[in-house]
């Protein structure tokens, strides 16, 4: 199957030819799942079209995590592989992805065998740790209009668009929140100018 192969230049030869030997390409549609908690991982996904959407649900709650985006893979998805454990997320397919699924018993061998596939660790650690952080101090610190704003900014900036189609039951979802506040949210939003309402499309101003 086709990609844009500079999309993992963070993987030098030979470690990529054998990557590309023993994975998989699958092209998932919009709204599958991916990943379920305490689901146990065999496949390491490294996009390379697409977004993924990562998530934690509680109760009936889902609150969102970060986004997987070409190049990028999901750190807990590595650390459950490495430490042979359930997942403790779930991940959907946000916009159609085509992922690299890395077969993760070969894991151990080439992360002895190739350091520097470490460093794709490292790097994804530390995204997310810092993505984690910038939620957890939005949810500390902001008020509702801020934190939907953002949001939905941080959306519009990911895929690449001036405006996106989401429902305000599936904002309130990735929010952790109720759709009648999102719904309320919204409506201040667009008195305020700052976004504009249409059939369902969002459109920041």
């Amino acid at each position: 199957m086709d990609f844009d192969r500079s999309i993992l230049s963070f993987l030098k030869q030979p470690l990529l030819d054998k990557v590309l030997a023993e994975s998989s390409i699958k092209v998932f549609p919009k709204g599958a799942e991916i990943l379920r908690e305490e689901q146990y991982v065999k496949v390491l996904p490294i996009v390379l079209e697409g977004i993924v959407k990562v998530y934690s649900r509680f109760n009936d709650k889902e609150l969102l995590l970060y986004y997987i985006q070409p190049s990028q893979s999901c750190v807990m998805t590595f650390y459950a592989s490495l430490k042979n454990t359930p997942s403790k997320v779930y991940a959907s397919i946000e916009e159609e992805a085509k992922i690299l699924l890395v077969p993760v018993r070969l894991l151990p061998k080439w992360l002895k065998d190739f350091p520097d596939l470490n460093q794709l660790f490292y790097d994804q650690f530390n995204l997310r740790y810092s993505e984690l952080l910038d939620t957890i101090g939005h949810l500390l610190t902001d008020r509702m209009d801020k934190r939907l704003y953002e949001h939905l900014k941080n959306k519009v900036e990911i895929m690449n668009g001036e405006s996106i189609k989401m429902s305000h039951n599936q904002i309130a979802n990735e929010l952790g929140t109720v759709r009648e506040v999102v719904t309320r949210v919204l409506k201040k939003l667009e008195i305020e100018g700052k976004i504009r309402q249409d059939s369902g499309e969002i459109k920041l101003i």
